[in-house]
């Protein structure tokens, strides 16, 4: 089977670059070996999306930032074959704002949308996470961050589990 890490991230407001919370999960030969979560300061004071994911600035005034959380986490990825999100455009466009906020490096692996994987694999629809979940006996705490990575790494492994053999190759 395949190495491959979950992400997913919480903002704080409408800024790409507003991450507060990252969960990422990585998952080796169909099991998953590490979870991990950190809250994060943003770049801004500002918080719209509390009533989403409870997080305010109290939370994560003291949290470090993203560039501190990142030098931490950015070792998991060393040996994975890719990347998950469920509606992955949206946690690459945050991952590439906090990267370019602070000088970094983006993750050279591809990411895979497990939206997209959920419609082409079970067709199932409405694809919002919690649906994808309920349809697959996922449990999750649903704006979570680590939660929300880990039922991503669930939904890949389940697709693994039933022949899908992950995003093609991808040329260096």
């Amino acid at each position: 089977m395949t190495s491959f890490a979950a992400i997913d991230f919480e903002t704080a407001n409408y800024a790409q670059n507003s991450a507060c919370a990252l969960g990422l999960v990585v998952v080796e030969d169909g099991r998953i070996v590490r979870r991990l979560h950190a809250l994060i300061r943003p770049p801004s004071r500002q918080f719209v999306f509390t009533y989403i994911h409870g997080l305010t600035w109290r939370d994560v005034e003291e949290a470090p930032d993203f560039a501190e959380v990142w030098a931490a986490m950015a070792d998991e990825l060393r040996g994975v074959r890719f990347l998950a999100a469920h509606n992955a455009p949206f946690d690459r466009g945050v991952l590439g704002a906090c990267c370019a906020t602070y000088g970094l490096a983006m993750p050279p692996q591809p990411f895979v949308c497990t939206v997209q994987l959920a419609r082409a694999r079970w067709n199932i629809r409405p694809t919002r996470l919690p649906d994808v979940c309920r349809r697959l006996g996922i449990i999750l705490q649903h704006h979570q961050a680590d939660s929300d990575a880990e039922a991503c790494a669930r939904i890949v492994i389940a697709a693994l589990d039933s022949g899908w053999r992950g995003p093609a190759p991808t040329k260096p």
